[in-house]
Order: C-alpha cells, then sequence, then structure tokens
C-alpha cells in the first residue's frame, strides 16, 4: 500500500530532522555492513611473527622490525574487528539504563507535584 503525499512529507521532514540532529547515525546506518573476517587478521599475525623469527635467525634486523610491524597490523585489525561485535551488544544495557533514568525521574516528579498539591 502506498503512502499518501502527508506521510511521504512527514517521512521526509523526519529523515532531514534526524540527518541534521545525528548524521553519525544517519552515515552510520546508510553504509552497508561489511562482516570482517578474522581470518586476514590471523594470517598477518602468522606472517608477521615469521618474517619476526626469520629476521632474528638471519640476523636481519630490518626484516625482524617489519615482522614486528606486520604482526601488530594484525592484532590492531583483529581488535578492531571484534570491538565492532562487542558494540552491538552494549544496546540493551543502554536500554535498561535509560529505563531506570525514566523511572527515577517519575519518581521525583510524582514528589514534587505531590508536595504542590498538599
Amino acid at each position: 500500500m502506498p503512502l499518501s503525499e502527508h506521510e511521504e512529507r512527514l517521512l521526509a521532514e523526519m529523515e532531514a530532522a534526524l540527518s541534521q540532529e545525528d548524521p553519525k547515525l544517519v552515515s552510520a546506518l546508510s553504509q552497508k555492513k561489511s562482516k570482517r573476517s578474522p581470518l586476514l587478521s590471523l594470517t598477518l599475525i602468522a606472517v608477521g611473527f615469521i618474517t619476526l623469527f626469520v629476521g632474528l635467525v638471519t640476523q636481519v634486523i630490518i626484516a625482524g622490525i617489519a615482522g614486528f610491524i606486520i604482526a601488530l597490523a594484525g592484532v590492531y585489525r583483529l581488535i578492531t574487528t571484534s570491538r565492532a561485535g562487542i558494540q552491538g551488544m552494549k544496546a540493551p544495557r543502554e536500554k535498561r539504563r535509560s529505563r531506570f533514568n525514566s523511572m527515577l525521574e517519575e519518581r521525583w516528579e510524582r514528589r514534587q507535584f505531590g508536595d504542590d498539591q498538599q
């Protein structure tokens, strides 16, 4: 069932207000989700350690440094990939906190209005 002109106009106004109020949210929702596999991160870590040990055995300092940097890049990529998954799990906790805050605000308002009416 198509939207009426009034509903389309309201929806456009809501989208514009949201994009002005929270542009980060709009950009996050409009981007395609790309699942980053930890396989590339683990491969970088392994290649980095192999290069590091080859540099140690052959006593080539540049190879050791390069191996360390490659392994460090793999660890960084792995950590940032895992944080993206953890951030998605924080939403229920924030929801509980807002429910708790709203409950406290309601109690506060009842106390204030209850004192004024007496």
